[in-house]
């Protein structure tokens, strides 16, 4: 059994009009006539259980019951009650901007931690630094505090103060400060940079407002590096604006080309959006990556350029959220979101997957998420391992416009499945870490943090020796945590790795962090196999069937 190495829970998103541009949700009006005989039946059993039931609940109680229960049964993971905060949390990942002091924070050894401030904010002009423990916020005591706590409260309308007391490594006493909260934009391409010979790598986390912009602006910066070939990284992108999927695919494509058709119950809803300028990167070899956790607006952009044959799509099999939500404005503040329509590639394939209900959560952020969110739930999760090839015997063909194949139903499946996954080493330490009742940041984050402070001259270059990994080692036997049965070596990848990022995330910031982890990632490394060779996007996608059909023989 192997393990993802990158395990962070997703943001099941839509796709919005009205309100966050591209989730599809729309405005919309009830048409369908009452059912008088049956609207009868339910107030006579309101009456009568709010007035005979033997517990008596309130009537507000009642109405709550009958509207989760409707949801419920409607069986639709997708369509659900949100209350005005869990609006407000949407608006923060569609329109990337929140009231906040900037930070990226963790919880740390019981504490909420600063990992990094974000460059320009109120926290980094306040001196805040990477390590500081947030030990109290306005006078209350944060020991204890969740992740999602320190996040409602360090949040706030810009202009408003927020007193902080910080424990700093090497200072006495505790820091007290004041930072005035400001506009945070929360930057939709979390990494950019060259990589080997003439390949630039662009991470696109989120499709908020301005994701487009972004793109073209960091696109345009590698180019101007010498790029000529590009890595588009949509990995756990849980997607978000419909317009900002459909013009990111605009970048692309020639004008004309459809991206991506709606169909609904209403036929207002029904559209078919096409690209409206040119190509911009005409000829440009293009690696999309994806994986379980690529989402909607992630799955509109990989399907439309794997339909044209403009791009290859590597990784695994996405997320598969192809339905489209409808957002309604209620009273006092609530909002209905509700599943209103499909939406389908331009071959025509509807890539929805049929789940669970489980409805869909959205991230509360203050910064980044904490990486390792979710890495004791993925424990026991079986990946596709590299090169496996994804049954495909229950999903219907397609046809791309040169005549490749490609499948509906489930997700994306990508043109090369590759995964870097965990040994059998590496996970049984990553459970051994759990089993100790210790999260693996706080351990990663004590050693890192007292790395860092006995060597002063760290460069960016700098490598994770032998002797560090063991010193990592002696602190989980001090900390009760029993070793795999297993030689060193077995799980020393997981290991480096990690004490590599942490350090560098620490130290140099986040670009840094990202530059150094994706250059050792299997994903990342098969793209700039198959760009090396690639001199414009067929050969590339030639390059990448033979590859395909190479690994199924």
């Amino acid at each position: 059994m192997k393990l993802q190495r990158t395990v962070i829970a997703p943001l099941l998103v839509m796709v919005v009009t009205a309100v966050s541009g591209g989730w599809l949700l729309q405005r919309g009006d009830v048409g369908e006539p009452d059912a008088a005989d049956r609207a009868q039946l339910f107030r006579e059993v309101l009456e009568h259980i709010s007035t005979r039931y033997v517990d008596g609940p309130s009537s507000a109680e009642l109405y709550d019951m009958a509207i989760e229960g409707l949801i419920r049964e409607l069986g639709d993971p997708h369509t659900s009650l949100m209350t005005p905060e869990q609006y407000a949390n949407l608006r923060v990942q569609t329109e990337g901007e929140y009231g906040g002091l900037g930070t990226e924070i963790g919880v740390r050894n019981g504490w909420v931690t600063i990992i990094a401030p974000l460059p320009d904010t109120p926290a980094e002009r306040a001196g805040l630094q990477a390590g500081d423990r947030i030990i109290e916020v306005d006078g209350e005591s944060t020991e204890g505090w969740t992740q999602d706590d320190a996040v409602t409260r360090l949040r706030g309308p810009k202009g408003e103060p927020v007193d902080l007391k910080i424990r700093r490594s090497g200072v006495d006493e505790p820091i007290a400060v004041t930072v005035v909260r400001d506009e945070i934009h929360f930057a939709a391409v979390q990494a950019q940079h060259m990589m080997e010979g003439d390949v630039g790598y662009v991470q696109l986390r989120m499709f908020s407002e301005g994701a487009t912009r972004e793109i073209q602006a960091a696109v345009e910066n590698l180019r101007g590096q010498g790029a000529t070939k590009l890595i588009l990284d949509l990995r756990l992108n849980p997607g978000g604006l419909l317009e900002q999927g459909v013009s990111v695919s605009d970048l692309f494509l020639p004008r004309g080309n459809a991206i991506v058709e709606t169909r609904a119950r209403e036929a207002r809803q029904n559209h078919t959006f096409r690209a409206t300028r040119p190509d911009r990167y005409e000829g440009m070899p293009v690696v999309v990556l994806v994986n379980e956790y690529s989402a909607s607006a992630s799955e509109i952009v990989a399907g439309a350029l794997q339909d044209h044959d403009r791009a290859v799509v590597m990784g695994t099999p996405t997320f598969g959220k192809g339905s489209v939500q409808t957002l309604y404005p209620l009273s006092a503040g609530n909002f209905l979101k509700v599943t209103t329509g499909r939406w389908y590639t331009p071959v025509g394939r509807s890539i929805e997957r049929e789940r669970e209900l489980h409805g869909d959560p959205v991230a509360l952020l203050e910064g980044e998420p904490d990486p390792d969110v979710g890495m004791e739930d993925d424990a026991d999760r079986r990946p596709v391992p590299a090169g496996e090839a994804v049954d495909t015997t229950e999903r219907r063909p397609y046809r791309t416009d040169s005549g490749r194949t490609v499948y509906g139903g489930g997700g994306i499946v990508p043109d090369v499945i590759v995964r870097d996954v965990y040994s059998e080493a590496e996970q049984e330490l990553i459970r051994a870490i759990h089993r100790a009742e210790h999260l693996p940041n706080d351990l990663f984050y004590r050693y890192v943090g007292d790395y860092i402070q006995r060597t002063p001259n760290l460069q960016r270059d700098f490598e994770v020796t032998p002797r560090m990994r063991a010193e990592f080692l002696e602190l989980l036997r001090a900390e009760g945590v029993q070793l795999p049965d297993a030689d060193e070596g077995e799980y020393a990848r997981f290991i480096d790795n990690r004490i590599g990022f942490e350090i560098a995330l620490r130290q140099f910031g986040r670009p840094v962090a990202m530059e150094r982890h994706t250059a050792g990632e299997a994903e990342v490394r098969a793209a700039l196999e198959l760009l090396r060779q690639a001199t414009d996007p067929a050969s590339l996608i030639a390059l990448a069937q033979e590859r395909s059909t190479t690994a199924q023989r």
